[in-house]
């Protein structure tokens, strides 16, 4: 399994590596602003999202707002042309493997990319840890 982490200098993106680097998962990390993604790696991600390019597009950059852009009214190979161009558009990290995607660090999301063993064992150290046992 390989874990792409695409993002810029960020706390967020340092977050995720950091987290990576402790559970002991390798990754490949890109920074998106010094090497943009293509269209084609862009339409890659956007076939893994729920919600399309409001997944993936940060309405609060600074960039966002000086563009004052219109994202519904731009044809998508037009916007995905824009956001290779304007890599600040993205939001950071872009956490991709073979199955799944995370935009953005968020601590108990992150998990997922975890090995299933991984998570079954934490999940009964916590169930042990937090329930007692009663006999009855």
């Amino acid at each position: 399994m390989t874990v792409m982490i695409f993002g810029a200098a960020c706390s967020s993106t340092r977050k995720a590596k950091e987290w990576f680097t402790k559970q002991g998962i390798s990754y490949v990390e890109r920074n998106i602003i010094k090497e943009p993604l293509t269209v084609n790696e862009l339409k890659a991600i956007l076939r893994m999202t729920i919600e399309g390019t409001e997944e993936i597009i940060s309405t609060r950059s600074k960039t966002y707002k000086e563009l004052d852009l219109d994202i519904d009214a731009l044809p998508l190979q037009k916007l995905l042309s824009f956001i290779h161009e304007h890599p600040r558009l993205l939001r950071s990290p872009i956490i991709i493997d073979e199955k799944r995607l995370q935009v953005g660090f968020h601590a108990d999301d992150i998990r997922q990319f975890l090995p299933r063993k991984t998570r079954e064992q934490q999940f009964l150290k916590w169930r042990l840890n937090n329930f007692q046992v009663v006999k009855g």
